[in-house]
Order: structure tokens, then sequence, then C-alpha cells
């Protein structure tokens, strides 16, 4: 890693939810300590409504974010990829800054009841997973 403050890039498929509630999550937690990027291999139209319900739920915003499409520049520039879930695929390239890990956050089913239910479970993964990632990035 460079001596500048660390870069993620938080990736699923359509960057409306997972991608976009982690990349809320580590910008609430980090206070600017780390860049906070994310993106999707096939953007969607608009953001996720279960999940900004569920990240303002406690208190954190999606702010002006949108789904957009991962940039060869921030791809090969990050210090870390982070995908969510397994349908995004990315491979590493040659010549690329960072890492790149898959979290396999839960899939709640009905069981569990409505889709915002389902999404606060996955929220509470994904902010657990947020919290281990911001020590590894900052604890240099």
């Amino acid at each position: 890693m460079t001596s500048q403050k660390p870069r993620v890039l938080f990736v699923c498929v359509h960057n409306a939810g997972k991608s976009q509630m982690s990349a809320a999550l580590m910008r609430a937690k980090v206070s600017g300590a780390v860049e906070v990027l994310s993106g999707g291999t096939d953007p969607g139209s608009s953001l996720n409504h279960e999940a900004q319900l569920a990240l303002a739920e406690i208190g954190v915003t999606m702010g002006d974010e949108f789904p957009k499409a991962i940039t060869d520049d921030v791809f090969m520039s990050v210090d870390r990829i982070v995908i969510l879930g397994n349908e995004a695929k990315l491979s590493p390239r040659e010549g690329m800054a960072g890492t790149i890990e898959t979290w396999l956050t839960p899939e709640p089913g009905s069981e569990v009841g409505d889709k915002l239910a389902q999404t606060k479970i996955i929220r509470d993964d994904i902010a657990r997973r947020v919290d281990q990632l911001f020590v590894e990035l900052t604890s240099n």
C-alpha cells in the first residue's frame, strides 16, 4: 500500500444495494481516513430502496450516490476490491495496485420477513465486515 490514505472499491452487479451499503457504512466509519468507492459490473438504474431504508434506520445515508460502472483507472489503482456476493465477477489484472476479495453475504428469504427485514440482516453482516476491513486498511 502507498503512504497515501488507502482506497477501497466495493463491487456488486448492479451497484444499487450491497456495494452501496458497504460504501456508505465505510464512509460513516472512516471520517475520511479511507477513500471509499463503489461500482457495478452491470450498473442498475437506481439505488435499492430497502438498502436505503435499512441504512437510514441506523443513521447512515448513501448521500448523492447512484449506480455506476467500474472504470479501469479505479480498478487498477485501489488498494482493495471487495466483491459482494457471488454474481459479480472480476479477475486480477497485471499491474493492478491492490487485491480482490469476495464477501459472501447472507441471502435470507421470506422466512425472516419482508424485503426490509432481509436487507437488515445483510446490512448487519456487511457492517461487521466493514469494521474488520477498516482495521486492516488503517493499521499500518
